[in-house]
């Protein structure tokens, strides 16, 4: 059988369109079987993108009724048209889609719509949704198929009443109550949007803390503030059952070391206790790749898995589930299979929260680096004492960095506030370079904006602060 393609991309989000625009501008005739009649992948069609559209829509009503009076700015009788912000979330979506096609074309991208699994190295089989199949052929074959939500036993996802991620994009109404299973990213953000159009949320959390990844500081900062914006809160608890009806949702919860029996109701059901790899239906054990425990794909340094010329990027392998990272290994495979060189210091992949205020973070908590016994200083610099975030009426949160107390090279760095995610980007800059605390404060920054409380954050570190 001739080869058709030199690379065979199956899944056509984040990490797999990046790496088959990046190979086809290195001179590779690539081809990418995508499920979806759309490009982009969860990120783009169900997840980072229209949650964003919503996050955006949400609080900007939200403003109307609880920040304009501050800057003396009346407005009474603001309502909510549904229909029309779900409108401009497909809008935004579909000029998302639609710009990743426009790259497709433009780079001369074979595109395959339907299901792919792996035949043999070497050889894909794409399956339409009409049961059709043929086999296309390549030198190397790149699984970047993501993720999908995980379930919880004794509660059954139909997406009406219990929903995921997806389930809570798309609600025709907003609901009187909603409970939120998992405080996590994803969990936070669904409950921000529908808090601020009107629901009641409670987020319930088995562990004892939200955002359980992030740096301690960090999570009782946003506990705190979104407590404050009249979300409720259930930690050290977890849910044991979940049975619609007509009347809502029925769930019975306890507390996670085990105790009594707590029942309670909500109009909707999210659940968002997570993702797991998506390889489903790959052909992965025929073909004899192997998977860790929890069903992600081992692949070594190059993204190759164990069976050669098969590689696999983004959620489907160790490490964050972030789209952000599957892009950096969909563009580094790229150049490694051109003869190139590429190279990603996953320690150095920056998180956000997209609440409000956002939450942000790059490299090791202060949790983690004593628990290694790293000697650390630590500077902290809040909102309230900067300038441009008064003027703003955005003094809620704080900058964190972490330092090497020796060497004083900045080791990590944790925001919440106004921004957070644009900001993280200029620690995740002096990162990457190896910079210091001082190397950051001693950089002239502009007056008045937020990256000073960046900056005054730094002074903290490895001096003193000048405004606080």
């Amino acid at each position: 059988m001739t080869t058709q393609f030199d690379i065979i991309v199956i899944g056509g989000g984040p990490g797999g369109y990046v790496h088959a625009i990046k190979a086809a501008q290195l001179g590779k005739k690539v081809a990418v079987v995508e499920t979806r009649p759309s490009l982009g992948g969860t990120c783009l069609n169900v997840g980072c993108i229209p949650s964003k559209a919503l996050l955006a829509a949400s609080h900007e009503f939200h403003k109307t009724g609880h920040d304009f009076e501050k800057f003396g700015i009346k407005i009474s009788g603001a309502k909510v048209d549904l229909t029309k912000m779900m409108a401009f979330k497909q809008e935004v979506v579909d000029a998302n889609t639609k710009g990743v096609d426009f790259l497709f074309k433009k780079n001369k991208i074979e595109r395959y719509t339907g299901f792919g699994s792996i035949k043999s190295p070497g050889v894909v089989t794409v399956t339409s949704d009409k049961g059709t199949s043929q086999d296309i052929t390549g030198k190397y074959i790149v699984i970047a198929t993501g993720s999908a939500s995980i379930d919880i036993p004794n509660v059954t996802v139909d997406e009406k009443q219990i929903v995921s991620s997806t389930g809570a994009l798309v609600l025709d109404k907003i609901p009187g109550s909603m409970v939120v299973i998992g405080g996590g990213v994803i969990g936070l953000e669904m409950a921000s949007v529908w808090s601020r159009l009107g629901s009641k949320v409670t987020i319930v959390e088995y562990l004892d803390r939200i955002l359980p990844g992030m740096d301690n500081d960090v999570s009782k900062e946003m506990l705190k503030i979104m407590t404050k914006q009249g979300m409720n809160f259930k930690l050290s608890t977890k849910v044991t059952g979940a049975k619609a009806d007509k009347k809502g949702v029925a769930l019975t919860l306890e507390p996670a070391a085990g105790g009594t029996v707590e029942n309670m109701s909500a109009d909707i059901v999210l659940v968002a206790i997570g993702r797991k790899a998506y390889t489903d239906g790959l052909g992965l054990e025929k073909v004899g790749v192997k998977c860790d425990e929890r069903g992600r794909i081992l692949v070594d340094e190059t993204f190759e898995t164990n069976v050669e010329g098969i590689y696999a990027i983004g959620d489907v392998i160790p490490g964050p589930m972030l789209a952000h990272k599957a892009e950096d290994e969909g563009f580094v495979l790229a150049e490694m299979l051109a003869g190139q060189t590429g190279h990603i210091d996953y320690n150095l992949v920056p998180g956000v929260v997209y609440t409000a205020p956002e939450a942000a973070n790059i490299g090791k908590t202060e949790e983690q680096l004593k628990k290694e016994g790293v000697a650390i200083k630590i500077g902290k610099f809040p909102y309230s004492a900067n300038g441009r975030a008064r003027s703003m009426n955005a003094v809620d949160g704080f900058v964190k960095i972490i330092a090497d107390a020796k060497t004083d090279k900045v080791l990590g760095a944790y925001i919440v506030g106004a921004e957070a995610g644009t900001l993280i980007h200029e620690v995740a800059v002096l990162m990457e370079f190896g910079g210091s605390s001082e190397d950051l404060a001693r950089t002239c920054h502009a007056h008045p904006t937020l990256n000073e409380v960046v900056k005054e954050a730094a002074l903290a570190t490895f001096a003193l602060p000048i405004h606080m």
